[in-house]
Protein backbone atom coordinates (compact mmCIF):
# COMPACT_ATOMS: atom_id res chain seq x y z
CA UNK A 1 0.00 0.00 0.00
CA UNK A 2 1.23 3.34 -1.22
CA UNK A 3 1.67 5.95 1.63
CA UNK A 4 -0.40 8.80 1.60
CA UNK A 5 0.77 11.26 -0.30
CA UNK A 6 0.98 15.11 1.54
CA UNK A 7 -1.21 17.78 -0.49
CA UNK A 8 1.12 21.16 -1.34
CA UNK A 9 -0.29 24.37 0.74
CA UNK A 10 -1.78 26.02 -2.27
CA UNK A 11 -4.08 23.09 -2.74
CA UNK A 12 -5.11 23.24 0.77
CA UNK A 13 -5.53 27.34 0.65
CA UNK A 14 -7.35 26.42 -3.12
CA UNK A 15 -9.90 24.03 -1.18
CA UNK A 16 -10.68 25.67 1.27
CA UNK A 17 -11.79 29.06 -0.57
CA UNK A 18 -13.65 26.71 -3.14
CA UNK A 19 -15.66 25.62 -0.48
CA UNK A 20 -16.31 28.96 1.27
CA UNK A 21 -17.16 30.30 -1.89
CA UNK A 22 -19.51 27.58 -2.80
CA UNK A 23 -21.61 27.31 0.46
CA UNK A 24 -21.90 31.32 -0.26
CA UNK A 25 -23.01 30.57 -3.93
CA UNK A 26 -25.31 27.79 -2.87
CA UNK A 27 -27.21 29.95 -0.66
CA UNK A 28 -27.26 32.82 -2.90
CA UNK A 29 -28.94 30.77 -5.63
CA UNK A 30 -31.27 28.44 -3.15
CA UNK A 31 -32.76 32.00 -2.32
CA UNK A 32 -32.45 33.33 -5.56
CA UNK A 33 -34.43 30.08 -6.80
CA UNK A 34 -37.01 29.67 -3.96
CA UNK A 35 -38.13 33.40 -3.31
CA UNK A 36 -36.90 35.59 -5.88
CA UNK A 37 -39.27 34.39 -8.24
CA UNK A 38 -42.56 34.56 -5.88
CA UNK A 39 -41.42 38.05 -4.59
CA UNK A 40 -41.01 39.34 -8.54
CA UNK A 41 -44.06 37.82 -9.70
CA UNK A 42 -46.28 39.17 -6.87
CA UNK A 43 -44.39 42.72 -7.76
CA UNK A 44 -45.51 42.08 -11.43
CA UNK A 45 -48.98 41.47 -10.36
CA UNK A 46 -49.34 44.51 -8.28
CA UNK A 47 -48.08 46.80 -11.14
CA UNK A 48 -50.99 45.26 -13.59
CA UNK A 49 -49.83 42.29 -15.45
CA UNK A 50 -52.89 39.86 -15.75
CA UNK A 51 -52.21 36.60 -14.53
CA UNK A 52 -50.54 33.71 -16.29
CA UNK A 53 -50.05 36.56 -19.52
CA UNK A 54 -47.42 36.11 -21.99
CA UNK A 55 -45.71 39.23 -20.98
CA UNK A 56 -45.19 38.19 -17.49
CA UNK A 57 -44.28 34.42 -18.64
CA UNK A 58 -41.51 36.03 -20.49
CA UNK A 59 -40.27 38.50 -17.63
CA UNK A 60 -39.87 35.59 -15.00
CA UNK A 61 -38.35 33.62 -17.66
CA UNK A 62 -35.78 36.45 -18.21
CA UNK A 63 -35.28 37.13 -14.41
CA UNK A 64 -34.64 33.52 -14.27
CA UNK A 65 -31.86 33.33 -17.08
CA UNK A 66 -30.35 36.29 -15.86
CA UNK A 67 -29.69 34.67 -12.07
CA UNK A 68 -28.89 31.76 -13.71
CA UNK A 69 -26.24 33.47 -15.96
CA UNK A 70 -25.09 35.84 -12.90
CA UNK A 71 -24.42 32.86 -10.19
CA UNK A 72 -22.21 31.25 -13.29
CA UNK A 73 -20.39 34.82 -13.76
CA UNK A 74 -19.89 34.89 -10.24
CA UNK A 75 -18.71 31.54 -9.57
CA UNK A 76 -16.28 31.35 -12.53
CA UNK A 77 -15.12 34.98 -10.92
CA UNK A 78 -14.81 33.64 -7.66
CA UNK A 79 -12.52 30.31 -8.40
CA UNK A 80 -10.49 32.19 -10.33
CA UNK A 81 -10.01 34.91 -7.64
CA UNK A 82 -9.96 32.03 -5.27
CA UNK A 83 -6.95 29.61 -7.40
CA UNK A 84 -5.09 33.39 -7.62
CA UNK A 85 -4.92 34.57 -4.16
CA UNK A 86 -4.44 30.56 -3.04
CA UNK A 87 -1.18 30.65 -5.50
CA UNK A 88 0.38 33.98 -4.43
CA UNK A 89 -0.19 33.63 -0.79
CA UNK A 90 0.85 29.70 -0.43
CA UNK A 91 4.11 30.93 -2.87
CA UNK A 92 4.74 33.56 -0.09
CA UNK A 93 4.04 31.17 3.21
CA UNK A 94 6.19 28.51 1.33
CA UNK A 95 8.96 30.80 0.92
CA UNK A 96 9.17 31.83 4.12
CA UNK A 97 8.38 28.05 5.72
CA UNK A 98 11.64 26.78 2.95
CA UNK A 99 14.22 29.41 4.45
CA UNK A 100 13.25 28.18 7.60
CA UNK A 101 13.43 25.08 6.96
CA UNK A 102 16.26 25.01 5.16
CA UNK A 103 17.91 26.80 7.80
CA UNK A 104 16.84 24.43 10.06
CA UNK A 105 18.66 21.57 8.15
CA UNK A 106 21.69 23.74 8.69
CA UNK A 107 21.72 23.52 12.57
CA UNK A 108 20.97 19.82 12.49
CA UNK A 109 24.37 19.62 10.53
CA UNK A 110 26.10 21.70 13.07
CA UNK A 111 26.22 24.94 11.00
CA UNK A 112 24.92 27.05 14.30
CA UNK A 113 25.88 30.32 12.64
CA UNK A 114 22.98 29.96 10.42
CA UNK A 115 20.39 32.80 11.01
CA UNK A 116 16.83 33.12 8.96
CA UNK A 117 16.56 37.18 7.28
CA UNK A 118 13.32 38.77 7.72
CA UNK A 119 10.68 37.00 5.87
CA UNK A 120 8.24 39.39 5.62
CA UNK A 121 5.14 37.12 5.60
CA UNK A 122 3.07 38.19 8.57
CA UNK A 123 3.65 38.75 12.09
CA UNK A 124 3.42 35.01 13.19
CA UNK A 125 6.10 34.01 10.70
CA UNK A 126 8.38 36.80 11.78
CA UNK A 127 7.80 36.08 15.04
CA UNK A 128 8.92 32.32 14.17
CA UNK A 129 12.09 33.59 12.62
CA UNK A 130 12.99 36.02 15.41
CA UNK A 131 12.82 32.77 17.69
CA UNK A 132 14.87 30.77 15.50
CA UNK A 133 17.90 33.27 15.29
CA UNK A 134 17.74 33.71 19.24
CA UNK A 135 17.37 29.97 19.64
CA UNK A 136 20.80 30.10 17.13
CA UNK A 137 22.71 32.49 18.56
CA UNK A 138 22.42 30.30 21.97
CA UNK A 139 23.03 27.11 20.45
CA UNK A 140 25.85 28.28 19.03
CA UNK A 141 27.15 30.41 22.18
CA UNK A 142 26.36 26.98 23.72
CA UNK A 143 28.35 25.09 21.38
CA UNK A 144 31.57 27.05 21.81
CA UNK A 145 31.51 27.31 25.39
CA UNK A 146 31.82 23.59 25.33
CA UNK A 147 34.74 23.27 22.38
CA UNK A 148 36.88 25.64 24.75
CA UNK A 149 35.39 24.03 27.69
CA UNK A 150 36.56 20.49 26.20
CA UNK A 151 40.23 22.01 25.06
CA UNK A 152 40.27 23.53 28.40
CA UNK A 153 39.89 20.56 30.50
CA UNK A 154 41.69 18.33 28.37
CA UNK A 155 44.85 21.06 28.64
CA UNK A 156 44.34 21.09 32.61
CA UNK A 157 44.57 16.84 32.67
CA UNK A 158 47.27 16.80 30.37
CA UNK A 159 49.66 18.08 33.04
CA UNK A 160 48.86 15.95 36.33
CA UNK A 161 48.50 13.04 33.82
CA UNK A 162 52.02 13.70 32.62
CA UNK A 163 53.72 13.96 35.54
CA UNK A 164 51.71 10.83 36.70
CA UNK A 165 52.93 8.55 33.61
CA UNK A 166 55.98 9.77 34.00
CA UNK A 167 56.61 8.79 37.84
CA UNK A 168 54.33 5.56 37.51
CA UNK A 169 56.74 4.28 34.91
CA UNK A 170 59.78 5.27 36.75
CA UNK A 171 58.77 3.50 39.38
CA UNK A 172 58.14 0.31 37.07
CA UNK A 173 62.01 1.05 35.75
CA UNK A 174 63.54 1.49 38.91
CA UNK A 175 64.73 4.66 37.85
CA UNK A 176 62.61 6.29 40.19
CA UNK A 177 62.52 5.21 43.89
CA UNK A 178 59.08 5.63 46.33
CA UNK A 179 60.03 8.21 48.43
CA UNK A 180 58.55 10.87 50.48
CA UNK A 181 59.42 13.37 47.51
CA UNK A 182 57.69 10.73 45.02
CA UNK A 183 54.51 10.73 47.70
CA UNK A 184 53.84 14.19 47.68
CA UNK A 185 54.45 14.97 44.17
CA UNK A 186 51.75 11.95 43.10
CA UNK A 187 49.61 13.18 45.61
CA UNK A 188 49.57 16.76 44.91
CA UNK A 189 49.00 15.41 40.86
CA UNK A 190 46.02 13.45 42.20
CA UNK A 191 44.05 16.38 44.21
CA UNK A 192 44.82 18.66 41.21
CA UNK A 193 42.59 15.92 39.37
CA UNK A 194 40.27 15.38 41.49
CA UNK A 195 39.44 18.91 42.51
CA UNK A 196 39.30 19.41 39.00
CA UNK A 197 36.78 17.13 38.46
CA UNK A 198 34.88 18.01 42.17
CA UNK A 199 34.73 21.45 40.48
CA UNK A 200 33.57 20.66 37.09
CA UNK A 201 30.99 18.72 38.83
CA UNK A 202 29.85 21.56 41.31
CA UNK A 203 29.49 24.20 38.64
CA UNK A 204 27.48 21.97 36.27
CA UNK A 205 25.02 21.33 39.32
CA UNK A 206 24.54 24.79 40.44
CA UNK A 207 24.24 26.23 37.07
CA UNK A 208 21.22 22.99 36.52
CA UNK A 209 19.66 23.90 39.96
CA UNK A 210 20.62 20.14 41.00
CA UNK A 211 22.41 21.77 44.69
CA UNK A 212 20.37 20.97 47.43
CA UNK A 213 20.99 24.56 49.89
CA UNK A 214 20.78 23.89 53.80
CA UNK A 215 19.80 27.43 54.50
CA UNK A 216 19.99 29.01 57.60
CA UNK A 217 20.01 32.43 59.58
CA UNK A 218 23.52 33.14 59.60
CA UNK A 219 24.79 36.39 61.41
CA UNK A 220 27.28 38.42 58.33
CA UNK A 221 29.83 39.21 60.73
CA UNK A 222 30.69 35.87 61.88
CA UNK A 223 30.54 34.51 58.12
CA UNK A 224 33.00 36.62 56.88
CA UNK A 225 35.69 36.91 59.81
CA UNK A 226 35.34 32.63 59.29
CA UNK A 227 36.11 32.64 55.42
CA UNK A 228 38.98 35.46 56.21
CA UNK A 229 40.27 33.37 59.17
CA UNK A 230 40.42 30.66 56.99
CA UNK A 231 42.82 32.12 54.76
CA UNK A 232 45.21 34.68 57.30
CA UNK A 233 48.02 32.31 57.07
CA UNK A 234 48.36 31.87 53.34
CA UNK A 235 47.60 35.74 53.19
CA UNK A 236 50.30 36.26 55.85
CA UNK A 237 52.76 33.84 53.89
CA UNK A 238 52.64 36.14 50.77
CA UNK A 239 52.77 39.33 52.58
CA UNK A 240 49.07 40.60 51.43
CA UNK A 241 47.22 41.95 54.24
CA UNK A 242 43.23 40.97 55.06
CA UNK A 243 40.85 44.05 56.30
CA UNK A 244 36.99 42.95 57.05
CA UNK A 245 35.51 45.92 57.63
CA UNK A 246 32.05 44.56 58.52
CA UNK A 247 30.01 45.74 61.86
CA UNK A 248 27.52 44.33 64.42
CA UNK A 249 24.11 46.21 62.55
CA UNK A 250 24.61 44.42 59.11
CA UNK A 251 22.44 41.47 60.59
CA UNK A 252 22.14 38.00 59.23
CA UNK A 253 21.51 35.99 56.03
CA UNK A 254 19.23 33.28 54.90
CA UNK A 255 22.55 31.25 53.15
CA UNK A 256 23.62 27.65 52.91
CA UNK A 257 27.15 28.25 55.40
CA UNK A 258 28.96 25.93 53.60
CA UNK A 259 28.05 26.88 50.16
CA UNK A 260 28.47 30.54 51.09
CA UNK A 261 31.68 29.27 52.44
CA UNK A 262 32.42 28.13 49.55
CA UNK A 263 31.77 31.26 47.76
CA UNK A 264 33.88 33.57 49.69
CA UNK A 265 36.99 31.07 49.72
CA UNK A 266 37.06 31.35 46.34
CA UNK A 267 36.92 34.89 46.16
CA UNK A 268 39.36 35.17 48.50
CA UNK A 269 41.64 32.99 46.78
CA UNK A 270 41.29 34.50 43.21
CA UNK A 271 42.31 37.86 45.77
CA UNK A 272 45.46 36.60 47.10
CA UNK A 273 46.29 35.15 43.05
CA UNK A 274 45.81 38.52 41.69
CA UNK A 275 47.42 40.50 44.22
CA UNK A 276 51.23 41.30 44.89
CA UNK A 277 52.98 41.11 48.18
CA UNK A 278 52.53 44.03 50.45
CA UNK A 279 49.09 44.51 48.47
CA UNK A 280 45.93 44.70 50.55
CA UNK A 281 42.83 42.80 50.15
CA UNK A 282 39.46 44.20 51.87
CA UNK A 283 36.13 42.09 52.67
CA UNK A 284 33.15 44.18 53.67
CA UNK A 285 29.39 44.25 54.28
CA UNK A 286 26.72 46.44 53.74
CA UNK A 287 22.88 46.92 53.83
CA UNK A 288 20.23 48.40 51.96
CA UNK A 289 16.99 49.65 52.56
CA UNK A 290 16.02 47.88 49.23
CA UNK A 291 16.41 44.46 50.74
CA UNK A 292 19.24 43.58 50.01
CA UNK A 293 22.89 42.36 51.86
CA UNK A 294 25.91 43.84 49.89
CA UNK A 295 28.99 41.95 50.45
CA UNK A 296 32.64 43.17 48.71
CA UNK A 297 35.46 41.56 48.51
CA UNK A 298 37.92 44.49 47.04
CA UNK A 299 41.95 44.13 46.35
CA UNK A 300 45.09 46.61 45.20
CA UNK A 301 46.28 43.95 42.44
CA UNK A 302 46.40 43.98 39.12
CA UNK A 303 43.43 44.60 37.71
CA UNK A 304 41.20 43.58 34.92
CA UNK A 305 40.73 45.48 31.58
CA UNK A 306 37.26 46.43 30.03
CA UNK A 307 37.37 43.71 27.26
CA UNK A 308 38.25 40.95 30.21
CA UNK A 309 35.38 41.83 32.15
CA UNK A 310 32.73 40.32 30.79
CA UNK A 311 34.50 36.99 30.45
CA UNK A 312 35.62 36.25 34.50
CA UNK A 313 32.70 34.23 35.41
CA UNK A 314 33.21 32.02 32.38
CA UNK A 315 34.26 28.20 32.81
CA UNK A 316 38.28 27.79 32.30
CA UNK A 317 38.82 31.86 31.62
CA UNK A 318 41.78 32.99 32.83
CA UNK A 319 43.86 36.57 32.20
CA UNK A 320 46.89 35.13 31.94
CA UNK A 321 46.71 31.50 31.67
CA UNK A 322 50.61 30.67 32.23
CA UNK A 323 50.24 33.05 35.31
CA UNK A 324 47.12 31.24 37.04
CA UNK A 325 48.17 27.82 36.01
CA UNK A 326 51.45 28.38 37.86
CA UNK A 327 49.56 29.10 40.57
CA UNK A 328 47.39 26.25 41.03
CA UNK A 329 44.20 27.90 39.45
CA UNK A 330 41.52 26.18 37.64
CA UNK A 331 39.97 28.60 36.17
CA UNK A 332 36.26 27.71 36.98
CA UNK A 333 36.43 29.10 40.73
CA UNK A 334 34.79 32.04 39.84
CA UNK A 335 32.28 29.84 37.52
CA UNK A 336 30.95 28.25 40.94
CA UNK A 337 31.18 31.22 43.11
CA UNK A 338 28.49 32.85 40.60
CA UNK A 339 26.84 29.64 40.10
CA UNK A 340 26.17 29.28 43.89
CA UNK A 341 25.66 32.71 44.57
CA UNK A 342 22.89 32.75 41.72
CA UNK A 343 21.35 29.86 43.49
CA UNK A 344 20.38 31.54 46.99
CA UNK A 345 18.77 34.44 44.76
CA UNK A 346 21.49 37.03 44.81
CA UNK A 347 23.95 38.29 42.14
CA UNK A 348 27.41 38.03 41.62
CA UNK A 349 29.76 40.65 39.89
CA UNK A 350 32.60 42.00 39.22
CA UNK A 351 34.28 45.45 39.05
CA UNK A 352 37.81 47.00 37.89
CA UNK A 353 39.11 50.73 37.18
CA UNK A 354 41.44 48.68 34.66
CA UNK A 355 45.16 47.02 34.56
CA UNK A 356 47.09 47.33 37.27
CA UNK A 357 44.18 49.36 39.82
CA UNK A 358 42.94 46.30 41.67
CA UNK A 359 39.47 44.98 41.22
CA UNK A 360 36.05 44.44 43.63
CA UNK A 361 33.99 41.76 43.37
CA UNK A 362 30.04 42.04 44.81
CA UNK A 363 27.88 39.84 46.29
CA UNK A 364 24.19 40.83 46.34
CA UNK A 365 21.59 38.87 48.65
CA UNK A 366 18.08 39.55 49.93
CA UNK A 367 18.33 40.06 53.34
CA UNK A 368 15.58 38.30 55.24
CA UNK A 369 15.00 40.50 58.42
CA UNK A 370 15.11 43.81 56.38
CA UNK A 371 12.33 45.74 59.06
CA UNK A 372 14.51 44.93 62.04
CA UNK A 373 17.60 46.79 60.72
CA UNK A 374 18.47 50.18 61.62
CA UNK A 375 18.27 52.97 59.30
CA UNK A 376 21.80 53.56 57.47
CA UNK A 377 23.65 55.88 59.11
CA UNK A 378 24.72 59.21 57.38
CA UNK A 379 28.01 59.80 57.04
CA UNK A 380 30.21 62.85 58.07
Amino acid sequence: MSPRRERSLATRFFTVQVLVVAASLAAAVVVASLMGPAIFHNHLIMAGHAENSPELLHVEQAYRDTNLITVAVALATALICALVASLWLSRRIQGSLGKLAEAAKGMSRGRYDTRVPALGAGAEVDGVATAFNTMAARLQSTEGTRRRMLSDLAHEMRTPISVLTVYCEGLQDGVIHWDETTSEIMTDQLGRLTRLVEDITDVSRAEEGRIDLDRAEQPVLELLHTAAEAHRESYAAKGVALDVDVDDETGVLEVDRQRMGQVLGNLLTNALRHTPAGGTVTVSATHQMSGQVVLCISDTGEGISAEQLPQVFERFWRGDTARDRDHGGSGIGLAISKALVEAHGGTLTAASPGPGHGAVFTIQLPSPQLADLPPAREAH
